[in-house]
């Protein structure tokens, strides 16, 4: 099954929201949170809200 621009763009989102989490685990720094103006900023919580809303896509979305 071919990705189409959809599954790419939550693909990177989900790389994204990972990444971010490895950085809160290891070193406590939120990188989201440090580029879009803290945890309670607007646009970090609209980034949060579509990473989560990529995993819920992809995990309902059938793959070979």
């Amino acid at each position: 099954m071919e990705k189409n621009t959809l599954d790419w763009i939550a693909w990177v989102l989900i790389i994204v929201g990972a990444l971010n989490w490895g950085l809160v685990g290891f070193f406590q720094w939120d990188l989201v949170a440090a580029i879009f103006g803290g945890m309670g900023a607007m646009l970090a919580r609209i980034v949060y809200a579509l990473v989560g809303l990529a995993a819920i896509y992809t995990i309902f979305t059938p793959h070979k």
